[in-house]
């Protein structure tokens, strides 16, 4: 997958999917769907017209290049959003953008997608253009309910991660670089690799959850760590079940099945102990059922 920028992207006939695309969702995917390029957006457009308003991010840019590759598209189009670029008239987006620069003959957007200053563009302002061919994709809904960004966003954040994949067609994914702790993990027996959450990002609620970290079953603890008033901020901590080696350094990718309950404070350390080897225990579990269905599909 190659990410361009677009004042470097080469003219050439193109089969465009347009959108911000963040969490590259099912709805997303059905947009994405036969396009060999994707044109997006860096940063999100709210942080540079409404940045109070701007959410935190289901995907950066790299990973949602990994996610729209695996769809099938050849390039990832950034345009480097900015207040200039904001000013843009619908028209001038379509002219310059996909006409020009783009040289697009197909273009697929979602229903709901507004460009342009002032959101005056819309699917109707692509559809009526005869210099390529348009297709509006409508909204798409799991279980009676519509799949969207911001809901996923809410779902993810309220630590509903099972769910949250059902809307996204996958585990909600966050990666990062493992730093060294306190080694409290170790003390306890269950030696942990630790991210530092990044805060334009999304994360699940504070708790533990059955994952996979680099696709090896990990029970995940995100929080502050109460038993022991570290006073560290909050802290992921993902210790790989049956796992031996150095991670430091090294970048970690962990995808969440399931929460399996809130962080707390237990009576006594022993307790706590205890406690995570039942987590374990339930993870090993989820994962080994999250296998199996992997495989049947």
């Amino acid at each position: 997958m190659r990410i361009t920028p677009l004042p470097e992207v080469e003219p050439r006939p193109r089969r465009v999917a347009v959108g911000v695309f963040d969490g590259v969702h099912l709805g997303h995917r059905e947009v994405i769907r036969g396009a060999d390029t994707v044109l997006t957006f860096d940063p999100h457009p709210l942080e540079v017209i409404n940045p109070p308003a701007a959410p935190k991010l289901i995907t950066p840019t790299p990973v949602k290049a990994d996610l729209v590759g695996e769809l099938g598209a050849e390039e990832m189009a950034v345009i480097p959003f900015d207040q200039d670029f904001s000013k843009r008239s619908a028209q001038a987006f379509v002219d310059e953008v996909i006409v020009e620069r783009l040289n697009a003959t197909h273009v697929s957007v979602g229903r709901n997608f507004r460009f342009g200053h002032k959101a005056g563009g819309d699917a109707a302002l692509l559809a009526a253009d005869p210099r390529f061919e348009t297709r509006v994709v409508e909204l798409v809904e799991v279980e009676g309910e519509t799949v969207s960004s911001s809901h996923i966003r809410g779902l993810v954040a309220a630590g509903e991660v099972a769910h949250a994949a059902a809307f996204l067609g996958r585990p909600f994914q966050i990666r990062g670089e493992v730093v060294r702790g306190d080694g409290r993990g170790r003390d306890l027996g269950f030696p942990t690799a630790n991210l530092v959450p990044d805060e334009r990002l999304i994360r699940p609620d504070q708790g533990v959850y059955a994952s996979l970290a680099n696709g090896h079953p990990a029970a995940i603890n995100i929080g502050v760590r109460p038993q022991f008033e570290t006073g560290r901020g909050v802290l992921i901590e993902a210790y790989l079940i049956d796992f031996e080696g150095d991670l430091y350094g090294t970048e970690l990718r962990i995808d969440f099945l399931e929460r399996l309950r809130g962080e707390r404070l237990f009576p006594s350390v022993d307790e706590l102990v205890a406690q995570i080897g039942r987590d374990v225990e339930r993870t090993r579990e989820i994962c080994e059922r999250f296998a199996s269905v992997r495989r049947r599909t």
